[in-house]
C-alpha cells in the first residue's frame, strides 16, 4: 500500500517530487499536475465531466476503463491531489482482502481518502465484496482502473456504486506531443542533440501506450551513436533495429489491437468469411482473450444481422458461453464456426438504425407523456382519473391485434423501424402493413 502524501499534510495541486535520474523516462515524465496531463480531453478538458467534479470539490467513486498506457493510474493520483485528499493505492495483483480492510480502517480515521485499485478486474468476488460497505457509506472514494470491460469483470453491486468512464487510446497527435515534450524537458535527453527524422515506427510500436512510447524513445536515443556533428538521428529503421520487432506484430495489449478487431468486424459485416478467419487467426496467435472476440461477435450479431436472421444472435450467445467455459485452445473451433456463420448470413442493420433514431428523438425533444390508456393504475385515484380505462387488450382482437394509439400524441405515426431488404424482414413489413394499414407508411 502506498500513500501519495503524509496523513497530516495532504498537499493540493502542488507538483509532487519527481523520480530520480535512474527511473525510466516514462516515470520521469509522469505529470505532477493535472494541467500537464496528456489526452482524455472528454474527461479532464475544460468541459470534461471529471473537470466538473473537481470544480464542485467532490469526487464520486468511479472506474477508469481503457487500454494500457493511457493514463489511468496517473489520472487517479492527480484527481486526489487536486482535491487535497489523502490517497492510498493497492494493486489487485498482490493485494488481498486483509489489505483492503486495512485501508478501510485507516480511512475511517482519515476522512476523504481516495483508494486507487489498479487492475480491479483481477480482484476476486470476495475482495470486491469487501469494498462495498466502505464505498456505499463514503468511507473511501474508490477509483478502480481496468483494461477489461467492467460490465463483465466487476460485480454488479460494486459497479452500481461507481461511475464508469472510458479512457480513449492516445491519438498520434498526443503521442507526438509527449515525444516533443520529453526531448525538450527531460534532463537526460536534453544532453543529446536528437533529430526525429521519422516517427511512424515509434508510434506504431507503442500501440497508443504512452509508457511504452517514452521508454522506447529513451532506449533508441541512448543506444544510437551520434554522427560526426554529435546528432542522434531517429528513423523508423533505427527504431525497429533497437526494438527488434517488426511493425506488423500483433499485441493484444496495444499494438494493432484496435485495428485488427476493427478489420475483423468489418470483414464479417462485409460477408467475407476468408478475411474474417484471417483476422481471427491473427488475434488467436497473438494471445487475444477469446471472450473479447466472442463479445464483439455478440454485438455484431444484433447490430449487423438482427432480425434478418435471428439465429445469429443465438449462435453468438452460445459461442460466448462456450468460450467462457472451454477457453483455449479448443475455443478456436467454436469461434471459427461462428465467424463463418455470421459472415455468410444475410445482413440487416434495421434494428440498430431504429433504436438510434428513437434515441435521437428523445434527446432532441425530451419525453412526451404516455397516453392515458397505456398508463398503470395501481390506485383508486388513478383509476378515477381514467388511467388504463380505454386500453384494448390485444389478445382479445382478431389475430391478437387491436388497433389503438401506443405512441405519445405528438409522435403519432412516427416510424423509427424501417424493415431491411431481406426475406425475413420483408415478411415483418407485410405483417406491419396488414396491422397498421397506412398509419406508419409500411
Amino acid at each position: 500500500m502506498n500513500s501519495l502524501f503524509p496523513d497530516d499534510e495532504p498537499a493540493a495541486s502542488t507538483p509532487q517530487p519527481g523520480p530520480g535520474p535512474d527511473a525510466p523516462l516514462a516515470e520521469r515524465q509522469r505529470p505532477r499536475r493535472l494541467a500537464d496531463y496528456a489526452g482524455q480531453h472528454h474527461l479532464v478538458g475544460e468541459n470534461g465531466v471529471l473537470r466538473r467534479y473537481l470544480n464542485s470539490g467532490r469526487l464520486p467513486s468511479l472506474i477508469l476503463w481503457g487500454p494500457p498506457g493511457v493514463g489511468k493510474t496517473t489520472l487517479a493520483h492527480l484527481l486526489a491531489t487536486e482535491l487535497k485528499q489523502p490517497f492510498s493505492a493497492l494493486s489487485a495483483i498482490n493485494a488481498g482482502v486483509k489489505d483492503v480492510r486495512d485501508v478501510i480502517e485507516k480511512a475511517k480515521r482519515q476522512r476523504g481518502t481516495v483508494l486507487f485499485i489498479d487492475e480491479i478486474h483481477r480482484f476476486s468476488k470476495a475482495q470486491q465484496d469487501a469494498l462495498l460497505g466502505a464505498v456505499e457509506q463514503g468511507t473511501v472514494t474508490l477509483i478502480g482502473a481496468t483494461t477489461e470491460n467492467p460490465s463483465f469483470e466487476v460485480i454488479p453491486a460494486l459497479l452500481s456504486r461507481c461511475q464508469v468512464y472510458v479512457l480513449e487510446p492516445l491519438s498520434a497527435e498526443t503521442l507526438r506531443e509527449l515525444v516533443a515534450k520529453a526531448l525538450k524537458e527531460d534532463e537526460a535527453l536534453k544532453q543529446k542533440k536528437v533529430k526525429l527524422a521519422e516517427d511512424h515506427a515509434l508510434l506504431a510500436l507503442s500501440g497508443g501506450d504512452a509508457r511504452k512510447l517514452l521508454n522506447l524513445l529513451e532506449i533508441v536515443v541512448q543506444s544510437t551513436p551520434a554522427d560526426k556533428k554529435g546528432v542522434v538521428t531517429v528513423t523508423d529503421a533505427v527504431v525497429q533495429q533497437v526494438a527488434q520487432r517488426p511493425l506488423a506484430k500483433y499485441d493484444k495489449g496495444g499494438e494493432m489491437h484496435y485495428d485488427v478487431i476493427s478489420a475483423f468486424i468489418k470483414s464479417i459485416r462485409g460477408s467475407d468469411p476468408n478475411a474474417a478467419l484471417y483476422y481471427l487467426a491473427v488475434m488467436l496467435e497473438g494471445g487475444e482473450d477469446v471472450k473479447f472476440i466472442a463479445r464483439r461477435m455478440l454485438i455484431l450479431a444484433s447490430e449487423d444481422i438482427g432480425n434478418a436472421n435471428p439465429n445469429a444472435l443465438m449462435l453468438a450467445t452460445s459461442c460466448f458461453q462456450a468460450c467462457t467455459v472451454i477457453g483455449l485452445p479448443e475455443s478456436d473451433l467454436i469461434l471459427a464456426q461462428t465467424v463463418v456463420y455470421l459472415a455468410t448470413s444475410v445482413k440487416s442493420n434495421a434494428s440498430y438504425l431504429a433504436i438510434r433514431a428513437a434515441q435521437a428523438e428523445v434527446k432532441a425533444n425530451g419525453v412526451y407523456p404516455v397516453p392515458v390508456p397505456l398508463r398503470n393504475a395501481p390506485t383508486r385515484l388513478l383509476k378515477q382519473l381514467g388511467y388504463g380505462k380505454e386500453y384494448a387488450y390485444s389478445h382479445n382482437g382478431e389475430g391478437n391485434f387491436e388497433e389503438q394509439e401506443f405512441l405519445p400524441d405528438a409522435l403519432s405515426g412516427t416510424r423509427f423501424y424501417e424493415p431491411g431488404r431481406n426475406a425475413s424482414e420483408q415478411k415483418i413489413q407485410e405483417r406491419l402493413r396488414s396491422w397498421w394499414g397506412e398509419k406508419y407508411g409500411y
